[in-house]
């Protein structure tokens, strides 16, 4: 199921994505003409291998923080080449960010003759995401290894080798304080990004409905999801 909304000027948004909680712990409410509020609720999680970096998020999008509006909701986007952003914000912010980084990472591609940095991408990331409703993460691998990265609308680019965001980020980074190791294996470290998300979606209400996992490599960028967070470890 598509949900859409109506805004001011008669056009119509796709709601394909969730709401979700800034950094802050606060949430970020939009209410349309209609009178409904739309709220922020999701988990997200970044973790980096040796040759490898993941990027998992639930699948949840609530209305209002109390009705399960989609529960395949797809917040993980590839944006380059070996590069992909989960989301955390607003639906409409992060739907143009999405589509304003991939424009952006293609432009450079084409005039140079190659890929965009992934130091690059984030800088640009961070310009982008400046002063809109949205705490994404970017992850991705380029000549210089895997790298992660929390950016929010405030203008801050943090590198990491993990990092969690959205309404289960506590839960999240629980597992992954336990379970992150700089030397594991591409699918453990995957398996501990699912588990992650998994374990969120046990205690915070906006999370849950399976799994996206993107495994991004020199390769490329793969992303499957299911329902059940065991299909996909």
């Amino acid at each position: 199921m598509e949900l859409t909304r109506m805004d001011h000027d008669g056009r119509r948004d796709r709601l394909n994505h969730d709401w979700l909680r800034p950094p802050e712990g606060e949430q970020y409410h939009s209410t349309a003409p209609n009178g409904v509020t739309y709220s922020t609720g999701t988990t997200i999680v970044g973790v980096t291998t040796d040759d490898a970096a993941i990027l998992a998020a639930d699948q949840r999008m609530s209305l209002g923080g109390r009705f399960t509006a989609n529960k395949n909701a797809q917040k993980v986007e590839q944006v380059h080449p070996t590069g992909a952003i989960a989301i955390s914000g607003s639906v409409g912010p992060a739907q143009r960010l999405i589509q304003s980084l991939r424009t952006e990472a293609n432009l450079y591609g084409v005039r140079r003759g190659e890929p965009m940095s992934l130091r690059a991408l984030s800088q640009t990331t961070g310009h982008l995401v400046s002063g809109l409703p949205v705490a994404p993460l970017l992850a991705g691998v380029d000549q210089t290894g895997p790298q992660v990265y929390e950016l929010d609308g405030g203008g801050s680019v943090l590198r990491d080798d993990y990092a969690a965001g959205g309404s289960g980020m506590q839960v999240a980074y629980g597992v992954l304080e336990r379970r992150f190791d700089p030397d594991a294996s591409t699918e453990s470290a995957r398996r501990t990004a699912v588990d992650a998300i998994a374990a969120a979606s046990e205690r915070d209400t906006a999370s849950g409905n399976g799994v996206h996992v993107a495994t991004i490599t020199a390769e490329g960028v793969d992303i499957d999801g299911a329902d059940d967070p065991e299909e996909v470890r």
